[in-house]
């Protein structure tokens, strides 16, 4: 089962063990939009999810993020917090990456082997 979303908004819901967490997502599956990613924000509210991708970096970024790589079935291989300027390694496993302000993820519960969904616009799959 391949996934392929469209650049739009959604909602990304971590199945953690606290139960359901409900975040607000910004998809960018074009390769225009997955370029861009958070290049010149100051903040983002919720996450972004870029896929398909194994690997950023935060080349001329103005923050921190967490970065969550997931695999072909959306569970959480590993999560990085990335400071400005660096180059992540490409994580064999993954297919997509999510990305949020340093310190969300951790209040969300998302750790490796957590499952999540997407939900809303931009969500189908082809």
């Amino acid at each position: 089962m391949t996934r392929r979303w469209r650049d739009g908004r959604g909602v990304l819901v971590v199945l953690g063990a606290a139960g359901e967490v409900r975040v607000g997502l910004e998809i960018a599956a074009s390769y225009r939009a997955r370029t861009r990613g958070l290049l010149g924000r100051e903040r983002l509210e919720g996450a972004m999810l870029l896929s398909p991708a194994n690997s950023v970096h935060t080349f001329r970024m103005r923050m921190p993020i967490d970065v969550a790589y997931l695999d072909r079935r959306l569970r959480v291989v590993a999560v990085r917090t990335m400071p400005p300027g660096r180059l992540g390694r490409p994580r064999l496993r993954a297919r997509h990456v999510l990305e949020a302000e340093a310190g969300a993820m951790a209040g969300w519960g998302m750790r490796a082997g957590v499952r999540v969904r997407v939900e809303g616009t931009g969500s189908g799959e082809r």
